[in-house]
């Protein structure tokens, strides 16, 4: 199984240039990139699982491509997941330890569990609380905002929604709530992210971290559903073949659409 070359992938839909010098095929990468940032595995477990399939590469290399792609697969996908959320939000945080120090990922869900955003900070502050959640609150139209937020009751949370209220970021009429039980779905939500990150045994630095974080989270929403409305394919094929698409990989949507309703109906006739 040879996947090597030394150009850029040349797909149905033009050249690629994402994966451009790169000594494996853009498929290959983000296969690795998304099978570590889905499942609570190492990068020594996956450099062993792609041996398995003749694919040598060391555990360096997938290290380096997921800190490369993670991001960009998550900056690429972000209009797909971030929509339809419920308008009560609930808003936490849970520690992660970056060079042997806790810092703060702050994380919000719908009351459904739907993975709103999320936000690596160094600190536990109002200033944080207010720049994530302003990130959160960020592209999202009048009627996506939320009528209701739900809080610990961290005093850092209520300044935070009082500042933006004041620049008008936020409805005046939104309800800031601290009724605890109400995080129990995000509180559950923070265990299966952790399951993610406990193969990292401790991560090196901040970005580092962050950029691994935001392939976990996209992972994670993806794995939810809440990109199911653009994709073809049911399943996990689906949503492999919505990241390799955001990539220009294989056949464009209208194509993909076009061979599954001709194979449709040659089943039919």
């Amino acid at each position: 199984m040879a996947y090597a070359n030394g150009s850029a992938f040349s797909g149905v839909d033009g050249l690629m240039t994402d994966f451009k010098w790169r000594h494996f095929e853009g498929e290959v990468i983000l296969w690795a990139v998304r099978w570590y940032c889905r499942y609570p595995i190492s990068y020594r477990d996956l450099e062993e699982m792609l041996e398995e399939r003749g694919i040598g590469v060391d555990h360096t290399t997938i290290y380096r491509w997921v800190q490369r792609y993670a991001p960009e697969m998550e900056k690429r996908l972000r209009w797909f997941w971030r929509r339809g959320f419920d308008p009560s939000w609930r808003l936490d945080e849970t520690y992660i330890k970056v060079r042997g120090k806790w810092t703060y990922l702050y994380r919000a869900v719908d009351k459904r569990g739907d993975t709103i955003d999320f936000y690596l900070s160094p600190t536990r502050s109002a200033k944080a609380a207010k720049r994530f959640l302003g990130k959160s609150l960020r592209g999202l139209k009048d009627w996506e905002k939320p009528s209701k937020l739900n809080t610990d009751k961290a005093p850092s949370y209520g300044a935070a929604i009082g500042e933006l209220k004041e620049e008008g970021k936020l409805d005046s009429e939104v309800i800031h709530r601290q009724v605890k039980y109400l995080n129990n779905v995000i509180e559950a939500d923070h265990g299966k992210l952790k399951m993610l990150i406990k193969p990292v045994r401790g991560f090196k630095s901040l970005p580092t971290a962050y950029a691994t974080i935001k392939g976990f989270e996209l992972m994670r929403a993806l794995r939810k559903g809440q990109a199911r409305a653009w994709r073809i394919q049911p399943g996990i094929r689906g949503e492999v073949r919505l990241i390799e698409r955001a990539f220009g990989i294989g056949p464009s949507a209208l194509c993909e659409t076009m061979e599954l309703l001709n194979q449709h109906f040659a089943a039919a006739a």
